[in-house]
């Protein structure tokens, strides 16, 4: 412990210094340009504090891994007591009693008929095996998806993610990997009905927009899914385990989907951890036979570790009734934001389920206001979303993101453990950046100003 934590008092200083030689250098490039260049140095629930002492709201969570909050003690307890134990681990030869108590624990909030658990390390890696375990069962090769979704950035991932920007470089991508418009039945009906799509991946909500469907839609893609033979895989990563108000998002609909597939906040925030929730026939169609029993796997999945902070934060958030508390903390949430729609002409909508939120900006009816959103338009779509939330950082230590590339939406996905100061705290701050941007000129278009400058430059380079 001394020599670590001598490390990090010695070294803390330097971390941009190290990232800029040794990694990325464009990221840190870019946190320095927006003025998001913080040295965090500790961390508690859903708060970030830096060097300087300033307390942070963090409704960015690590892209929703720490639903339960940061460095919470129960899976703090949990990783102390398998270090503790000194148990055998990975020793592949053998099963473990953690990952056995972990999918048994799991599988109690699944939908439908799902039995059988495979884990891996990552939401990216359950996309994977999702599409090698369809098209083991259906004998099938191709896979849909929709459009604008995002489902991993490796590479069969990839290959299902509906975002230009992040394919852009890597291809020739995995073939037989085929699109249709999210929240369109007649589409997927088309895209099916040749009865050789293994699989139809798909967010019950979409990441990228906190896209919502329609009440039918989940409901008559799976029944058209059942029709035509193929799969219906639901991408939980981001919207389980009580993210938007359900266990699972499918709830909403009473949707009961072939596989689920599950990660980010199953890691309590510590180790990496994901599964593929499945049905029994899809399971036993892949490891058929004993010499097959090894025909998928992943060298550090059901390490003792991971399942730990698997079963300490399903302990969470049944103890802490957090599926309940996003449910109706959510609801006031995204109701408050919501009247604010009628007070501002930039804001258009306010939408969600539980705590996975969305603000959409669009073009305002009055003139002035108007030639402004235009401007910035034109230099770079979506610009107008950064005015929000470089304000909301800089002014009032809130870190949300922007819900994707050219898009006016700021995404809230904080941590389920928010409580009523915090949701007081964000509608306040909405309420005087919005009100900002409604001042033309003005301090906040200063700063649309320098970025749209910024994106000017970027463009002819």
């Amino acid at each position: 412990m001394a020599f670590l934590a001598d490390l990090i008092a010695a070294r803390q200083p330097e971390n941009f210094s190290l990232h800029e030689a040794h990694l990325n250098t464009q990221m840190v490039r870019l946190l320095r340009a927006i003025g998001y260049d913080r040295r965090y140095v500790r961390a508690h629930g859903p708060y970030l504090f830096d060097e300087a002492g300033d307390r942070y709201l963090d409704l960015l969570s690590g892209w929703g891994v720490f639903a339960l909050g940061r460095n919470h003690p129960t899976v703090i307890g949990a990783l102390r007591d398998v270090l503790d134990l000194q148990l055998p681990d990975l020793v592949q030869l053998d099963v473990s009693v953690l990952s056995g108590l972990l999918a048994e624990r799991l599988l109690r909030h699944t939908p439908g008929d799902i039995s059988k658990l495979f884990f891996c390390n990552s939401g990216a890696e359950a996309v994977e095996a999702a599409i090698k375990f369809s098209r083991s069962t259906t004998k099938r090769g191709k896979i849909v998806h929709c459009d604008h979704s995002f489902h991993g950035l490796t590479m069969g991932a990839l290959s299902l993610t509906g975002e230009r920007i992040f394919q852009d470089g890597f291809g020739p991508l995995i073939p037989d990997c085929n699109a249709v418009p999210f929240n369109d039945l007649s589409a997927l009906d088309a895209a099916l009905r040749g009865r050789d799509v293994a699989a139809f991946i798909v967010e019950p909500i979409q990441g990228k927009g906190v896209n919502i469907p329609d009440d039918d839609y989940l409901p008559e893609a799976a029944r058209l899914c059942r029709r035509y033979g193929t799969l219906f895989v639901a991408d939980e990563i981001q919207t389980g385990m009580g993210r938007t108000g359900k266990f699972f998002a499918v709830e909403h609909w009473g949707v009961e989907p072939d596989m689920v597939l599950i990660a980010k906040a199953l890691s309590g925030g510590f180790v990496p951890v994901g599964a593929v929730a499945m049905r029994k026939p899809v399971m036993d169609a892949v490891f058929n036979r004993i010499d097959r029993a090894v025909v998928h796997g992943s060298t550090f999945s059901k390490n003792n570790m991971a399942m730990a902070a698997g079963l300490a934060a399903l302990e969470v958030i049944e103890s802490e009734h957090l599926v309940e508390h996003a449910a109706s903390l959510g609801g006031e949430l995204i109701a408050e934001l919501g009247a604010m729609v009628e007070r501002y002409e930039f804001l258009k909508t306010v939408r969600g389920k539980g705590l996975m939120i969305a603000l959409e900006f669009g073009s305002p009816r009055s003139f002035g206001l108007k030639a402004a959103w235009g401007a910035l338009e034109l230099a770079n779509k979506g610009l107008f979303s950064q005015m929000i939330s470089i304000p909301l950082f800089k002014d009032h230590r809130i870190l949300t993101q922007v819900a994707g590339h050219g898009l006016n939406v700021i995404k809230l996905l904080p941590p389920l453990v928010i409580n009523q100061e915090d949701k007081a705290q964000i509608v306040s701050a909405f309420d005087a950046v919005i009100a900002d941007c409604h001042r033309v000129p003005g301090a906040v278009w200063d700063l649309g100003k320098t970025l749209a400058g910024h994106a000017l430059k970027a463009r002819a380079a």
